[in-house]
Parts: C-alpha cells; structure tokens; sequence
C-alpha cells in the first residue's frame, strides 16, 4: 500500500471479537497485549511514510496502547527515527461497575469479566492527528473508525455532519477487511483476475463522505459493484448500522462504477449515533474438548448412532456440564464442555478412541486424543456514551475527547416501503448460486446472511422469493432458530440475522466453522426454482 501507489493515510485493523480474547490470553502468560505482528509490519514501512506524510492509524493498541506505542518509539529509535507517536486510551472498562445484561439475549452475566472494552469513534483518532501524530495507535474502535477519524481531521467535520460521517463509516466498512472488497472471498471468484496477487482496497474519500473505492494499479483482484456490494453486506443486520460517530443508513447507498476497478459510494445519508456505546466483555468459560469422527458408505445416521452410544457407554453424557453433537456427513463432531478441566480433558477424548475396535465399521477420527482446552464467551453489552472519555496521549501530554453533545437532528423516516413489482420471470430449478451471489459472517453468538443478485430484473424475484421460510427450507439447521430479514433494494439484496446460530460467540462456538463463513456458499448450493437464464 505504501510502495504501490499515493495515499495519505494508512490503516491497519487488527481486532476482532475473537482477537481482544486472545489477547487477554497472550497477556495472562506474560506476553505482549497487542498485536505485535504491526511491528514487523511497521519497521518495512515506517521510514518511508514519514518521508511521503503518509500517516498510520492502526487499533494494534489492543488491550494495551500505551505498551504498544512504547515499542513504536523504541522501534523508530533504533531505525534512526522520530516520529510523534500517539495512542488512544478510555475503551478500557475493566473494573467498573457495569450492567452486564447481553445486548442480544437479555440475559444477565454472572461470571468475572476477562476484558471489557467499549467501542470507540474516530474522534479521539482525528484529534492525535490534528495535534500532529504521525502515528496514532488505538486500543478497541469501531473498525470504521479507522477511515472516520481521518476524514474528521481532514475536512473538520462536526457532529452535526450526519451524512459525511456516514458516509465514511460506510467507506470503512468496505475497507476494513482486506481484500475482500477486491475480490477475495467473493462468491463469483472465477471472475477475479490474479486473484493470488490480490490488491488491497483502498478509499478515496471526500468531503461531502462520498468516496471511490479502487486499488493500486498492478495488483491482482477485482473491484466491481459485486465485490463492494459483498463486503458491504458482511457482518451487518437492518439497514441502520449504528456507530458512535453517526447511524449509517445502508439502504440509502448508491453504488456506481466509475472506470476499471472504481466504485463511487454516493448518497449515503446518516442519522445521530446511539446515546450507548457497545462494550466487548469476554469471559473464561470453561473447558471444552472435540472429537471428530469420519462416517464413510452406507447408513450414515445409523453409524452416527451407533458411535455416540459406544462413548457414552464409556463416559456418561451427563458427566459433562453440556455436550454438543454436530452431524454434518460425513462428519461427526462432539464436543464436550465443562467448568472442570479434568472432566473434560483426556478421560473424554481417550474414550472415544478406545471405542475405535466397537464401533461402526470404517471408524476413524481426524485427531489423537487430547487434553481440554480453556474457552471464553463474548458477551456485548451497552454504556451511556457520556460515562466513556477517551484520551489522547502525545509527547508527554494528555488531553480528553468528550463525547459530543447529542444532535438536535432526528432519525431519517423510514423509506417508501414499496412492493417490488411482480417477479413474474420464468425459472428453472437450479442451484441458488447461479444467479445470487452471498456473503455471511458472524456477529456475536449470531451469523448474518447477505444474499445479492446482479440484475435489477432479477431483485423482484429474490425480493419474494427468499423469504425466512423458504431459507429455512433450504437450510432446515436453521429451523429452529430466530431469524430476521432485511430488504435493501438499492443493493438488489436481502440479508438475515440468523440468532444463537453461533452459540456464545466465536471463540466458544462449537461448529466447525465457528465464524459462518461457509453459510452464504452453503446457500448457494441449494436447489431453488432460479431464473430462467
């Protein structure tokens, strides 16, 4: 990004629900609470950003900033350079008193929180860089807010600006994951150049929030209203995508090409930010431990049978405080959790291995027995807004970064709700993916499912055609759980908000793609009265 082409900032986004966890671990054993993987990145590049004044915004902070911003200095001091090195604290909420009541569930927590950390805007990031950073790292922000926060410093926007901080949080929404607006991980990958060389994004935004999404010229990838319209529908739920710096309306985006790997984001119209924050609390769970078996030939089920009663046989299933068995041929995969690592440890994983000579024929597993694993569970809850100042720390001075007072402008009414004109196009029955591409992630304990098609003509037909029911026809694993459903039709998509799919969140989730990255393609692989071609 540096080498490739100008740009005037340089974003690195390091955190994940999953990573503030793994951090904490890294911490309890005595080793670094940040991402000390931006440091190797930053030693290739720093010299030469601090020649061109590309600035580097990067939440690598994690759960410690001001450690991480130390080792920047000393990194800088020993390539024989000075930058101005700020880092932002006041997402760190440990030790206060919160409400623990899940934002999703209602539920109330009672175990030790691990970390807890709110979500930070790009404000605290706009004033390092006003004040003059050449670095700036953040503990936990909204992922946005690493393209917000500059914008903020470069065109002065005010918290009245509803539509251009909108409109960049959506340009951050883009960008924040790779290369997956240039084409990584899009369902109609045999149409993505060099795909192995892939570019990464990059926005180009300006001062009314608009922005072109490109990439430097001579990389590989793609960057098309497809693969834009798939990152946009990554990791979202209704069209209002809330974040503390503005409410983004996502069903007020258009998106335009605008020449050869260009989109234009234009329109996007913004409201007041939540008065709360979202706080990431994580917590240790207890112990877990997987065992995965392969069921080959005939009779399927009845060897998924005949192999869990063989173990239970040997240790009894309600030795375990909870067990969870997924099936999904030819995989069985059993899981057992419990606050006790011994009981979940090795006397578990050993007997199902000992069953190996008393099971089903062609019994084998994919691992060797193995001792029980610590988990922790994500657990969001919420903060006023007011009760959280960031600070900003530069050259030995320390100034906060209050929130702004509430916007006298009120939410945006509701679009026309118009129904889409009849999808009265002949079909053919065919996998969905033949027309509709899709693009699923995870949210917490919930999965959310964008599902796109590439032709005005054809949004009517998925407009009424994918409906919850017929999803859970296509996917009966989600029967039994709530599902909600968007319309956007400025993005000829529908997305759904698949809730509990994921259990406690990622990194205590049992499945065997704990992130739902799979869901969309799973989708597109069901048979569906589609289109005629």
């Amino acid at each position: 990004m540096v080498e490739g082409g100008p740009i005037d900032v340089l974003t690195g986004d390091w955190l994940a629900e999953l990573t503030m966890l793994i951090l904490a671990g890294n911490r309890l054993k005595g080793r670094p609470g940040y991402a000390t993987t931006f440091l190797k990145q930053l030693e290739q590049v720093l010299g030469t950003c601090l020649d061109r004044g590309i600035k580097i915004v990067s939440n690598a902070g994690g759960l410690d900033p001001a450690g991480c911003a130390a080792a920047v200095t000393d990194l800088a001091a020993k390539l024989g350079l000075r930058p101005r090195v700020a880092h932002v604290l006041g997402d760190d909420l440990s030790g206060r008193p919160l409400d623990l009541v899940n934002a999703d569930t209602g539920e109330l927590l009672d175990a030790a929180p691990l970390t807890a950390n709110a979500y930070l805007g790009g404000r605290p990031i706009a004033a390092a860089l006003s004040a003059g950073a050449d670095v700036v790292v953040t503990g936990r922000v909204t992922d946005a807010a690493l393209v917000t926060g500059p914008g903020i410093w470069r065109y002065g926007w005010q918290p009245g600006d509803l539509d251009a901080l909108a409109g960049s949080v959506v340009a951050g929404h883009v960008i924040e994951c790779g290369c997956q607006a240039t084409g990584g991980n899009y369902a109609f990958f045999d149409e993505v150049p060099d795909l192995a060389h892939c570019g990464f994004p990059l926005a180009e935004l300006y001062a009314d929030g608009s922005s072109v999404i490109t990439k430097h010229p001579g990389t590989g990838g793609l960057v098309s209203v497809g693969t834009v319209t798939a990152q946009l529908l990554y990791e979202i739920g209704g069209p209002r995508y809330l974040g503390p710096d503005a409410v983004a309306r996502f069903d007020t985006i258009t998106l335009t090409q605008d020449g050869p790997d260009r989109v234009r984001i234009t329109g996007v119209r913004g409201e007041p930010p939540p008065e709360t924050l979202k706080v990431a609390v994580n917590y240790l769970g207890g112990y877990r431990n997987t065992m995965t078996l392969v069921l080959t030939g005939l009779d399927l089920e009845a060897k998924a049978r005949v192999a869990e009663e063989a173990i239970w046989a040997r240790v009894p299933r309600d030795t375990f405080e909870r067990v969870e068995v997924g099936f999904d041929p030819p995989l069985l995969r059993i899981t057992v959790l419990d606050p006790d690592r011994a009981v979940a440890g090795r006397r578990f994983s050993s007997a199902v291995v000992e069953t190996g000579l008393a099971s089903y024929p062609g019994f084998y597993g994919l691992t060797p027995p193995g001792d029980a694993s610590p988990y922790g569970v994500y657990w969001p809850v919420l903060v006023p807004a007011t009760e959280v100042t960031p600070t900003v720390h530069l050259d030995g001075d320390t100034f906060p970064v209050p929130h702004p007072p509430a916007s006298p402008t009120s939410p945006l009414p509701p679009l026309p709700s118009e129904e889409p004109p009849a999808a009265d196009l002949p079909t053919v029955r065919a996998p969905l993916g033949t027309v509709a591409g899709a693009r699923s992630g995870d949210k917490g304990g919930n999965a959310n499912l964008g599902v796109w098609v590439r032709t005005p003509e054809h949004y009517p037909w998925l407009a009424a055609h994918l409906t919850v029911d017929r999803l859970r026809t296509l996917l009966p694993e989600l029967a039994a759980l709530r599902v909600e459903r968007f319309e956007f039709p400025n993005l000829l998509a529908v997305n759904f908000v698949i809730h509990g799919l994921l259990g406690r969140g990622v990194a205590a989730s049992t499945r065997l793609d704990p992130q739902a990255k799979s869901l969309g393609e799973h989708l597109r692989a069901q048979l569906t009265d589609v289109p005629s071609p």
